[in-house]
């Protein structure tokens, strides 16, 4: 079997979504199943701003071996602050 999620209960507040993919319910708890385990996406006023709401969310959500990228969204965040 997977390993438990923690954190998925935390309050990220409305701008904040979580994209399940390899997870699965396991008597009343959220376990991974493999893969690519979760998306988690933010709003904000700004590229920059909606990537470090993401990466907070992020942080606060975690399992044995989780590991995430910080790389997402880099172009988009380097033209920003090139204009």
């Amino acid at each position: 079997r997977g390993c438990k999620i923690a954190g998925l209960d935390a309050d990220f507040g409305e701008d904040v979504t979580i994209f399940h993919s390899g997870t699965e319910a396991y008597y009343g708890k959220i376990i991974t199943s493999g893969g690519r385990v979760l998306c988690v996406t933010a709003l904000g006023e700004s590229v920059s701003r909606a990537a470090e709401r993401a990466y907070e969310a992020t942080a606060r959500i975690c399992w044995d071996g989780a590991f995430y990228r910080r790389d997402i969204g880099y172009r988009a965040i380097r033209r920003e602050r090139e204009n």
